[in-house]
């Protein structure tokens, strides 16, 4: 018994003849003592040692690109699991709550649910009277009523429930009926602030703040930096949201390698130099470089840029764990990969456009036709890989590095 703790409380996995060992224990305390306390100790023990070989089993990739086998196939199929990344991956990481045009006034409110179905985390935007802009809970501190429930224009934040009253700041401001209640305001009493980054016009967040966003931004940042970023314009009429019938993780492997360009993407092949398509890793992200097969189509790049010289025809920018940054010549698409069950995700479009001339041409064409090609083999491998004969896969050396990067961090962040 004491060795089997040591190795729970350690970190080192266990075999299955020590799960069959404890499962007969307390089978054994049941019948032979009657004690409910003993039985349950020891199926709890059972579980927790259960779900430590299941955690030990899946979460390991192989450094080495040549060696390495992909994650377990239950990544992709275990309800548990999909409950586990939910903190374990989503929170910890940083995620897109939309733009500065959201609140362009003093006084605005926007309300935000973060990655809806799934985080479900009710946030609200709002900008203050001095023009900075601030993220806050958008659930009251007095009973969890939601305070904004849809865009306004206030001079506070007041609860609808009892009167609970907060400046744009999160900042306690007034309640009626709690004149006689101790100890009371305090900093439990305001809106919880969380931190926003600000990139451009663009806006993201972190739910625990445990990770740098340098980690996650950084390189991004430098490599486009050049971009006239705030002159990028929100489309509405050309952002959608795609539902697919995948784990969400199927879609951003797919993503994540242009391997399959050939074989599923005639279109886009047909404009991107498949023998010149790199992949670039760093810590929390990565690029993939789109380079044209002819002068057409691709980006007047400044004599600062690292690329200078390049074709380039799309920086295709993947920042952990499911946002994707595509920028062509005409502008931006940005794609978050939404989480709603364990084999279906929801694909947001949000299209922002620079160059309205150079829209529909080159990489930046037909994208929705890429889209439904891509739709349909993520479908098929989501489909294909509940099979009893599939467990692991390999890993292209040439081909398929981000995909293996991305591996790696969920292996790093899962421990």
């Amino acid at each position: 018994m004491a060795k089997l703790v040591d190795a729970l409380c350690s970190g080192r996995s266990v075999g299955n003849h020590v799960l069959v060992r404890i499962r007969s224990w307390a089978q054994a305390f049941a019948i032979d003592c009657k004690g409910f306390s003993f039985t349950f100790f020891f199926l709890s023990l059972y579980y927790l040692t259960a779900k430590k070989m299941i955690m030990s089993k899946h979460f390991y990739v192989d450094e080495n690109i040549a060696k390495a086998k992909t994650i377990d196939k239950e990544f992709y199929t275990s309800p548990d699991l999909f409950e586990t990344i939910k903190e374990k991956l989503f929170s910890s990481s940083w995620q897109f709550v939309g733009d500065t045009d959201t609140v362009t006034n003093s006084g605005d409110a926007c309300p935000i649910t973060l990655l809806e179905n799934y985080i479900d985390e009710p946030l609200v935007l709002t900008k203050d009277k001095d023009g900075e802009i601030h993220l806050l809970t958008n659930v009251c501190t007095h009973r969890g009523n939601i305070i904004a429930d849809k865009p306004c224009k206030v001079n506070n934040l007041r609860c609808k429930y009892h009167g609970r009253l907060f400046q744009l700041n999160g900042k306690f401001l007034s309640m009626p009926e709690f004149k006689e209640v101790e100890n009371f305001p305090s900093a439990d009493d305001d809106l919880k602030i969380l931190p926003l980054l600000q990139w451009g016009k663009w806006l993201f967040t972190s739910l625990n703040n445990k990770l740098s966003q340098e980690f996650f931004f950084q390189e991004m940042m430098n490599r486009v930096g050049w971009l006239p970023l705030n002159d990028f314009v929100f489309r509405a009429d050309l952002s959608k949201d795609f539902v697919v019938k995948a784990n969400w993780a199927l879609y951003c492997e797919n993503y994540l390698e242009g391997f399959h360009i050939p074989f599923v993407h005639a279109g886009l092949n047909a404009v991107i130099d498949f023998g010149n398509y790199t992949t670039e890793l760093f810590k929390y992200s990565n690029l993939q470089l789109g380079i044209a097969k002819d002068n057409d189509d691709c980006f007047d790049l400044p004599v600062s840029s690292i690329d200078f010289g390049k074709k380039v025809a799309a920086y295709y920018f993947f920042v952990f764990p499911n946002m994707m940054f595509n920028f062509y010549p005409w502008g931006l698409s940005i794609n978050v990969v939404k989480p709603i069950s364990i084999s279906a995700s929801k694909i947001s479009f949000y299209t922002y456009v620079w160059k309205e001339n150079k829209l529909n041409t080159g990489a930046g064409s037909g994208l929705d036709e890429v889209e439904m090609e891509d739709e349909e083999v993520v479908e098929n491998v989501q489909r294909g890989i509940r099979s009893r004969f599939y467990d692991h896969g390999r890993y292209s050396v040439t081909r398929e590095q981000g995909t293996h990067h991305f591996h790696r961090i969920i292996a790093e962040l899962m421990k």
